[in-house]
């Protein structure tokens, strides 16, 4: 498979009154956490949310009149299948979206509404995919690919082209990976304009395939159905060979990987910090400029590649972040179970200039005398050092701290 810088160039021609031209701008708060000029590149404020519009829009418009009018077929779990929907609505093309049974009910929904037939088949991301390939040979549909084609990968290295137009002299690009088109897109473009740009991979550690691939580490089988991670949207099971060889041994200059832990971290700086809500996914590349030591250079940008985040699941990254952070914690203490006791500890919080958000005792649990009572605090705090010091506060009333998240 072959894609040329001159394919991202049409690409770039053929989409640029469709696409959104999405904002490129400097972050002085990521800039005054990192000790680098950080630049984020607003992908998840595109069409249907991600990235993905691009490179469907690119794949179905560049198809015959034949193929358009026998229709698409796509598989996804969600960012591809709204794309590749608005995309075949816009040219007039009939589509047939395979999502796990699974898939969020709101990105069901959403590709629904952007005109697309919606099949639920499998438990899994690759049962639907299997489902879908099923479909274009029964019914003659062209599949789109969601990272494994040469239209979709120039389309999504438009990106690239856009990136050095607002800053010419970067130093570095941050990216997702889960399949490899935008990696592979934004590496060969920025490559073919600067081959001086060290450009930089992210992968879930849940599904770090393409990771192991690059380091030349073997591939340990995964026998997980599904990968338990909070960026659903790059944790591919089985890294693509092709994406490897044809762009990323080529192009890309190293492959980290983050944890959801960090993801979730990123994920709030993003909410607090730049205004903006990022999917799991869209914000690993944030995680890693955040939890690893890498050389960025003077100048970076970190692509913010999708904000499709399932609501559901909002309040709890939120409150995991926040507790990485230091800015939530849980504190449990074992105290004599006498009167005044709680008192002493509450006004022990106050002089720390904690605020108290819950309080719970336990006088039945295993362990515990019975003269003696645990009480759990979730603390409202600012710091991973206030949360010490209210520890130690509390110590000095004689109470015995027997557990602290602060995580």
């Amino acid at each position: 498979m072959k894609v040329t810088f001159a394919d991202i160039q049409k690409a770039r021609e053929l989409l640029k009154n469709v696409i959104s031209s999405t904002e490129m701008s400097h972050s002085i708060s990521a800039s005054k956490l990192i000790h680098t000029d950080i630049y984020f590149k607003f992908e998840n404020t595109q069409r249907t949310g991600s990235f993905k519009f691009r490179g469907a829009y690119n794949k179905i418009a560049n198809l015959t009149a034949d193929e358009k009018a026998r229709g698409v077929v796509a598989s996804s779990a969600g960012n591809h299948a709204q794309g590749v929907a608005l995309s075949a609505t816009l040219a007039g093309v009939k589509a047939t979206i395979v999502m796990p049974e699974n898939a969020s009910i709101s990105k069901a929904s959403a590709t629904r509404a952007y005109g697309a037939e919606v099949v639920l088949k499998g438990e899994i991301y690759d049962e639907a995919f299997e489902y879908a390939q099923k479909l274009e040979k029964e019914c003659g549909y062209t599949f789109v690919h969601p990272y494994q084609d040469p239209f979709v990968i120039a389309g999504q290295g438009t990106i690239g082209i856009e990136i050095l137009e607002k800053v010419p002299d970067l130093d570095t690009v941050i990216v997702p990976i889960g399949g490899g088109g935008l990696i592979s897109g934004i590496a060969l473009a920025v490559k073919s304009i600067n081959p001086k740009v060290r450009v930089i991979g992210v992968q879930s550690d849940r599904s770090p395939g393409m990771a192991h691939l690059f380091k030349k580490e073997p591939l340990v089988p995964n026998s997980m159905k599904r990968a338990a991670t909070i960026a659903d949207g790059i944790a591919i099971k089985n890294p693509s060979q092709v994406m490897y060889e044809n762009f990323i041994s080529k192009y890309v200059d190293e492959v980290v990987t983050v944890s959801d832990d960090e993801i979730a971290e990123a994920i709030v700086f993003l909410m607090e910090r730049a205004k903006t809500v990022a999917e799991g996914s869209g914000a690993a590349a944030m995680a890693a400029v955040m939890s690893r030591s890498l050389n960025l250079g003077k100048k970076c940008c970190v692509i913010i590649s999708g904000g499709n985040i399932d609501l559901n699941i909002v309040s709890k990254i939120i409150d995991r972040g926040q507790i990485l952070r230091g800015r939530l914690c849980e504190l449990s203490v074992v105290v004599d179970d006498l009167p005044g006791n709680l008192s002493r500890l509450t006004q022990a919080i106050a002089a720390q200039k904690a605020n108290i958000l819950e309080v719970r005792h336990d006088r039945v649990s295993k362990g515990l005398s019975l003269r003696e009572t645990r009480i759990d605090f979730v603390l409202e705090t600012s710091s991973i050092e206030h949360v010490e010091k209210i520890k130690r506060a509390l110590e000095e009333t004689g109470a015995k701290v027997v557990k602290g998240t602060e995580r």
